[in-house]
């Protein structure tokens, strides 16, 4: 297809050869979206001819649908407010509407990329966050908490620091990794009420010159009709233009998502671990060869590229605190940047949570035979002894265990444990259904 961009688009492919990554699309598309709001707006109010009006807003309509991806050439490290991308839609929209559509006069009309590239990075992540991220984290913690459900009476050796603790059950440790994933779902979502804030209708410093005083709330309704997200006005128009912190807020909450997976991904490839030489209180499922050269070798796959994904958000977010803290005075030049990794985590994220769901969590089956094993060699169950014997003794009876390799019952019996106190005391059901509280 023959190039729809004019020359302002060429300069910047020619300025900005760095990465060979273009802006991401749902920014893209939400240009489109904004620029055919904004031309249906500027036409309602007079300010523009009504056939222009309509001819503008189909293009922009073609752009948000993605029928022109292959338009938008400019790479995403380019000037920081993003205005060659602004540039290139108003381009590609002008060339498509025809003469004698003006890409600044008309397609801008109202705008400047000051406002409108950061309207539509917040705008393009509100998106992905609510209608995949935050669906995905709920099938996450669903998947979790229905494992929790079925395996709620199976009883296992708690640890921690690495070491033997109380017994608890299957069941309580994936009900914390769901509660883990809920509360991850919660943050995001709160943390949407102040990524909808768009900066439109400041333009080039937040006063508004050149707009019209009733667009940007205009504009602003129309995107609200016909997405249904919630698209609000900024607390101060000099705030939404000179700082991006709805984006590194977002991205916080990311982070913490990514901070959960890790812990979640990790203990459940250890819990796997084995088969004769580690934990293997769990079978995750068999996906692929583990090994070019063992041969039966089955590896964690799915946990692995959990915490891959999860170092690369934390990274993004990094990088996306540095770009934040960066804005000078009336405007933050790091646009680009934080859309490249904002969109970047989300999308991350989506993907990972719902194969972790379902290529991992859906398909691990608790070993029975291991679980019961352990638990039954647990020495801390001598911690439901303290009532009955004090600190103590419960530690001599269990030092004089490890070293001897003798059960624990056998040697508190020794102690003058009474029988009935050992049967009551270290009923492992019990001692984990305590564990809870």
């Amino acid at each position: 297809m023959a190039e729809l961009w004019g020359g302002e688009t060429r300069k910047a492919v020619e300025n900005f050869p760095v990465s060979g990554e273009r802006v991401p699309l749902p920014v893209v598309h939400w240009l489109g979206r904004i620029k055919g709001a904004a031309a249906r707006v500027n036409g309602d109010l007079g300010l523009l001819d009504t056939a222009l009006a309509e001819r503008i807003s189909a293009a922009a309509d073609a752009v948000a649908a993605g029928d022109h991806d292959d338009q938008f050439p400019v790479d995403v490290f380019q000037t920081g407010s993003g205005t060659s991308s602004n540039m290139n839609a108003n381009e590609v929209i002008a060339a498509l509407a025809g003469d004698p559509v003006h890409p600044n006069d008309h397609v801008n009309m109202g705008q400047s990329s000051n406002d409108v590239f950061p309207s539509a990075v917040h705008a393009a992540a509100l998106q992905e966050v609510v209608d995949r991220l935050l669906p995905a984290l709920e099938h996450l913690g669903d998947t979790l908490a229905g494992k929790a459900e079925e395996w709620k009476d199976i009883v296992k050796t708690g640890r921690t620091h690495l070491m033997d603790a109380v017994p608890v059950t299957l069941g309580q440790e994936f009900a914390g990794y769901a509660a883990q994933i809920r509360q991850g779902h919660a943050r995001v979502s709160d943390a949407t009420a102040r990524l909808g804030q768009i900066p439109l209708g400041g333009t080039a410093a937040g006063t508004g010159l050149n707009t019209h005083p009733e667009f940007a709330e205009r504009v602003r309704a129309r995107l609200v009709e016909e997405t249904g997200l919630p698209i609000a006005a900024p607390a101060d128009g000099f705030e939404a233009q000179g700082a991006r912190d709805g984006l590194v807020e977002v991205s916080g909450a990311l982070k913490v998502v990514a901070v959960s997976l890790t812990k979640i991904a990790n203990d459940i490839a250890i819990l796997g671990s084995g088969p004769r030489a580690g934990l293997a209180e769990i079978f995750l499922p068999e996906l692929q060869k583990g090994s070019s050269i063992m041969p039966g070798k089955v590896n964690p796959v799915i946990p692995e590229v959990v915490l891959q994904v999860a170092a690369q958000v934390i990274g993004n977010d990094t990088a996306i605190t540095i770009g934040g803290m960066q804005g000078n005075f009336e405007l933050n030049v790091r646009i680009p940047l934080l859309a490249r990794n904002l969109l970047g985590s989300i999308h991350l994220l989506t993907t990972t949570s719902r194969l972790f769901a379902d290529r991992c969590i859906a398909g691990i089956e608790p070993n029975l035979p291991r679980l019961t094993e352990l638990a039954e060699g647990n020495l801390q169950v001598a911690t439901a002894l303290n009532p009955h014997i004090g600190y103590d003794k419960g530690a001599a009876i269990v030092k004089e265990a490890t070293a001897s390799g003798r059960p624990l019952r056998e040697v508190a019996r020794e102690h003058g444990v009474e029988e009935s106190v050992l049967d009551e005391a270290l009923d492992l059901r019990k001692i984990a259904a305590g564990s809870s509280a």
